[in-house]
């Protein structure tokens, strides 16, 4: 992809409009969910971990929450294992679990560790379990039967949703130039060990970090309306009013929901904004276009 060369004159243009940003941001937390598909090809990785590394050095202070819904099914296909889904999410059992693991807390973690090092900045690599951060209760879904109508409870294995969040591991990185990279594995009470969709567990860490911003990087440009046109800003009593009146349908759903759950728990703004556009974290944050749907009270 070819860019037109910016002259000195554009450039500092858009350094000056950074600067209130920068200043409105300034020693506070951002979480950034980087989702599985946002991920794409490794360029688009080492760009992301370039623009972490950014607002890291601009006094904000990132945490990263990554998925690997891909990677995981691509390992999962590899080894022969199948996978069933109920509302898109995948039933995990033991065998499964222990994959998700390798693949979440494993691979992945350490490759966007890595290349957040590798453009200069200082990453760590956590997940739930580490310093008892996120305990995780066990998900069951109900599906309803459409010719019968009748409910069943549906057992999804270890997939499990965050009960409970210490933030001691991470208020003691936070602030010293670390940036936290977390994988969404979390541990029940019980001991097990859970896979946790990483929209919700990154809800969860930016509710209890009292994050000023949660951004969902996705596949999509944000929340639509019935034209299919991008809507820029959303209260969450429009996002209910969307899932309401089904404009808001299919995978975008529970996106919203994790959007209103974590401004109840104190985030100030959830912005769902396409991972695929070039330095889109740094779009959103520091120009006055923004970029997505940012979600208030």
């Amino acid at each position: 992809m070819s860019h037109t060369p910016l002259d000195a004159q554009d450039i500092g243009r858009v350094l000056n409009e950074a600067l209130p940003y920068m200043q409105k941001y300034d020693d506070e937390i951002v979480v950034v969910k980087y989702g599985g598909h946002a991920m794409g090809d490794e360029g688009g990785a080492r760009s992301f971990a370039r623009d972490i590394v950014m607002l890291e050095q601009s006094g904000i202070n990132p945490v990263v929450v990554h998925g690997g819904g891909p990677q995981i099914g691509q390992m999962l296909a590899k080894l022969g294992i199948k996978s069933e889904f109920v509302d898109g999410l995948r039933v995990t059992d033991k065998q499964t679990v222990e994959i998700v693991e390798m693949i979440l807390a494993g691979s992945i973690n350490k490759q966007i560790v890595g290349f957040i090092n590798a453009a200069g900045g200082k990453a760590i690599g956590l997940c739930g379990k580490d310093g008892d951060m996120v305990k995780a209760a066990k998900v069951s879904r109900v599906t309803r039967d459409p010719d019968s109508n009748i409910e069943r409870v549906v057992d999804l294995g270890y997939v499990g949703e965050p009960d409970k969040v210490d933030t001691k591991v991470l208020d003691t990185v936070l602030g010293k130039d670390l940036v936290p990279v977390l994988a969404p594995v979390a541990t029940s009470v019980e001991g097990d060990t859970y896979n946790v969709n990483a929209d919700t567990f990154a809800g969860a860490i930016a509710g209890a970090l009292k994050a000023k911003r949660l951004l969902l990087l996705t596949d999509v440009p944000g929340v639509l309306d019935k034209n299919k046109n991008l809507i820029k800003s959303l209260s969450v009593e429009d996002c209910r009013r969307l899932i309401a009146d089904g404009t808001a349908t299919g995978g975008m759903i529970p996106k919203i929901e994790t959007c209103i759950y974590a401004i109840e728990r104190g985030v100030e703004g959830v912005v769902i904004l396409d991972g695929k556009t070039p330095h889109a974290v740094l779009v959103e944050l520091l120009t006055d276009g923004g970029a997505g749907t940012l979600i208030h009270a």
